[in-house]
């Protein structure tokens, strides 16, 4: 009886994964029920791990679901997960409740991002706030990255551009470190290489705070110390709309057990308002 050649190529991608955890063989050996002289055995290429054994250890290492495809593949196995187009038939009743879940949050910004920050679906809250934005970054296929950073996007209108940018691109590196993505990549450069806005500092600068309600309203103009400030729980995107600034925190969410890539590399963004005027002023324009 011939048995099949030890494979060569899943056991140091899945030492590399285990390396990125920072945890050691004994660990991992212990949350995937093994040993860890057969981990050992695995990363060298001295034995070839089952298919079972595979996806036991890449949920051990919260491998993405498309990564644990990869390894399937070089282990020798087929892929274990769909990709399933967002606009098939199958994913009806998901984009009918990503809807649904984007409408209920209005007026408050939201949208759905793909694995690329490709915008798949938003609610009237983002359509507000893109107003002024050039057309060609309005056109399909449209990327948040690309809106938010690009000289022509909401980057010259965000007022603590440097801080949110710092930390959009952080983000990026986060997740060009755990999956391995041409494109993300490709994004990461063309974002990164965008030039900054200059602005004037928020010591130097006032704000023009309109009467929530809008027309009729009247005008103040006040410094920064005056009136209510973000909370400082988390780093709040600040934009200039309307003649005024607008206050936003931000909370990504992603589905619990995916089984597909594609629903497993959406997000859903939302925007709070991180303050009471940009609650109000959202209400005043947005509501029924």
């Amino acid at each position: 009886m011939t048995t099949a050649p030890p494979d060569t190529e899943v056991g140091p991608l899945l030492r590399e994964w285990r390396e990125r955890r920072r945890i050691s063989q004994l660990e991992l050996a212990l949350r995937a029920d093994s040993s860890a002289r057969h981990i050992s055995f695995v990363e060298t290429g001295r034995s070839r791990p089952s298919e079972d054994m595979v996806l036991r250890l890449a949920e051990a290492l919260d491998v993405p679901v498309r990564e644990r495809n990869a390894l399937l593949v070089m282990a020798g196995y087929a892929p274990r997960y769909a990709q399933t187009p967002l606009d098939a038939p199958a994913m009806s009743a998901l984009r009918e409740s990503l809807d649904r879940l984007l409408t209920a949050y209005e007026p408050y910004p939201a949208l759905v991002v793909d694995g690329v920050y490709g915008v798949v679906a938003a609610n009237r809250g983002i359509a507000l706030l893109l107003e002024g934005v050039a057309e060609r970054l309005l056109v399909p296929p449209v990327n948040a990255m690309r809106l938010t950073l690009h000289p022509e996007g909401l980057a010259p209108r965000i007022v603590n551009l440097p801080e949110w940018r710092a930390d959009l691109l952080a983000q990026m590196e986060r997740q060009i470190a755990l999956v391995r993505s041409p494109a993300l990549r490709e994004l990461y450069e063309e974002v990164a290489a965008y030039p900054v806005p200059e602005r004037p500092t928020e010591a130097d600068r006032t704000d023009v705070r309109e009467d929530p309600g809008g027309a009729g309203g009247s005008a103040s103009v006040e410094g920064r110390a005056g009136g209510e400030r973000a909370a400082a729980f988390a780093l709040p995107m600040r934009l200039e709309h309307g003649g005024r600034v607008l206050s936003f925190v931000s909370s990504i969410a992603t589905f619990n057990t995916p089984m597909d890539v594609t629903v497993a590399e959406l997000a859903i963004e939302t925007f709070l308002p991180a303050d009471r005027e940009t609650a109000a002023y959202l209400h005043a324009h947005l509501s029924p």
